[in-house]
This record gives structure tokens, sequence and C-alpha cells, in this order.
């Protein structure tokens, strides 16, 4: 096993000034750890990243495709969008084609994620809805569920309800770890959040990377969905959005608050989970694309849009250049 240095630091002057503490795992399609930073068994809430697991039973009951949405709606499902017109509308026509409307949803209004989703909404003098949500996908796709099964609608997005009992054991089936060992606690969205060792995340993106290579139904159209609409991912500019577009979908990046990131390789069964231990977003980026580097899944040249995530200047208020943000190692 490899033992690797992610740590991000923050210079001013040429003296380093904050720095940013990364946990890493990396692990193979057998489950093997092949790379670590940090502590790769430490704890923590996968956020976001859960997504795909979260949506997979309602895909492989067939409830996915009774209600006739297709890879738009699959992808919007797994993103942590930008809240942009496109986003929106596709959340929109997801609740319209159950006969539902955003008061439905269980998440709550805030800005969008993007800067181009911020920058329109605040041109038309509208305020944040709950479409603008990055998990509005997710929140939608959670109702279909209840909606195709005759369950209740109310309360969805609680831990005892039948849609999160199924997500639960979603995540358990793909991490490895038994659903009575798993944190449940409350996200972001208002939903369910699951804690776990890093290396059970990226044990569980490397097991749905090598079922995508093996052409098995429900994981390959997820990963496919994701990969192949990396805008609804994320949106424009957006890390992960710019992550597969730029190595042309041969990577899976999922995005968690927190200073959380997990990848799935699946042309080499490596799946990565990554965790910023103060949680900030500004060293997630340049910790994943370290790791990423230091298995030589991409290069030590990047591409342009690559390399602004992995060295970005430290500005004053006179827009100055005073310093960097860099990866420490």
């Amino acid at each position: 096993m490899r033992t690797l240095t992610l740590d991000v630091v923050a210079t001013r002057g040429g003296v380093v000034e904050s720095r940013h503490r990364v946990h890493a795992a990396a692990v193979d399609a057998s489950g093997r750890l092949v790379a670590a930073a940090g502590d790769p068994e430490t704890v923590t809430f996968w956020r976001s990243c859960a997504k795909p697991f979260q949506v997979m039973p309602f895909v492989e009951d067939g409830g996915f495709d009774r209600v006739g949405w297709g890879d738009d709606q699959l992808a919007l499902a797994c993103a942590s969008h930008g809240g942009e017109p496109e986003h929106v509308a596709i959340a929109a026509g997801m609740l319209a084609s159950l006969g539902l409307e955003e008061g439905d949803l269980a998440c709550g209004p805030h800005e969008p994620l993007a800067a181009r989703g911020a920058r329109v909404l605040r041109e038309a003098g509208l305020r944040p809805t709950r479409l603008h949500n990055n998990c509005s996908g997710k929140h939608a796709a959670m109702l279909a569920r209840a909606v195709a099964e005759g369950w209740p609608r109310e309360g969805y997005e609680r831990v005892e309800h039948r849609v999160q009992r199924a997500c639960t054991e979603a995540v358990a089936r793909w991490s490895g770890v038994p659903s009575e060992r798993i944190a449940c606690a409350v996200d972001g969205c208002g939903v369910v959040v699951y804690a776990m060792p890093l290396d059970a995340m990226a044990r569980a993106y490397a097991r749905l990377g090598a079922a995508y290579a093996a052409g098995d139904d429900v994981p390959a159209r997820i990963v496919h969905a994701m990969r192949t609409r990396p805008f609804l991912v994320g949106g424009t500019d957006r890390f992960d959005t710019v992550m597969m577009e730029e190595t042309d979908g041969e990577l899976l990046v999922k995005i968690g608050a927190e200073g959380v990131h997990s990848v799935a390789v699946p042309s080499r069964g490596l799946g990565l989970a990554v965790k910023v231990e103060d949680g900030a977003q500004r060293a997630q980026y340049p910790a994943v694309l370290r790791l990423l580097q230091a298995l030589d899944v991409l290069p030590e040249r990047l591409t342009p849009r690559l390399a602004e995530f992995l060295t970005k200047p430290v500005r004053n208020t006179r827009g100055e250049v005073v310093g960097e943000l860099v990866p420490a190692a």
C-alpha cells in the first residue's frame, strides 16, 4: 500500500499561513486498500457522494422506468447541480410528470451553486426556490419512488420511511458496512445521510465502477447517465463537470459537502474517497487531483481547465496576488 501526503496549504508572501489536513483512501475492486493519506479509516458523513446508490433501488425495481424517465432525470437524481435554468427545468419536469409541484419537495431553497445560475436568477429579479436546491433531483426521485410504490409521500425524507430504508440498504450493500453499523443523521437537504469509514466509501465506488465495466444493468445505467451528462451532474465551470469533460467520461466524480469527494475509475477498477479534515471545499479539489496524479490516473501536466483547480491565487481586497493555495507535497 502506498502512503501519500495530500495536505493543502495556503501561503502568503511565501509563508504557509494555513494548512488543510486531508485523509484519503484508494481501494481496488477486490476491496484492497492500495493507497492512503492520513487515516483511511476515518469516519465521516458521505453527504452527496451517496446519491448514485440512493437512486439505485428505484431503478432496480423498475419504478424509474414506470414513471417514464430517462438519462437526463437519472443524472439529475445523482447530481449536486448548480441551480442553472437547465437543471431547474428538468427537476420541475420530474415533479410535473408525477402530478406534483415544488412545494412537495422536502428540501429548502438556496442560492444556486453555479455562478451562472446565481447570475441568471439575480438578473431576472427572482429568489431561489426549492428547485434551485442542488439536491432537488434526488428529492424528486425519492418522491417518485413513493408515488410509484403507492407509499405515503409525506415524510419520504425521514429515516423510518420505506424510501429511506431502501436507500440505506443499498448503501450498506455497496459499501460493505452492515446497515446497523451505519450512523444516520440529517443531511443539508433534509434527507438521511450516512457516516462510515473513508475506505468503505472508496470500496463502494470501486464496486460501482467495476459493475459498470462488467455491463451490469442498473449500475451501468447510472454511471452512463452521469458520465454522458456531466453538465447535469454539476454545472458550468464546476469541478465534477470539468473533471468528467476533461477526461472524456473516463472518471466518475461526485462531490459531497464538508470536504468529501468520491471518484470511480472504471478502467482501473479503482474507487477513491477524500475527506478534508476541516471541511474546507477550497482544499478538496487540489487533494482529489493530486491523488489521481499519484495513482497515474491523471498526468503530471494537467489540462488548463484542471490546472486551475490545482493551484489558486490568494488575493487581497485590491485584487493583488499575495499568496496561493497549493498541495503541500
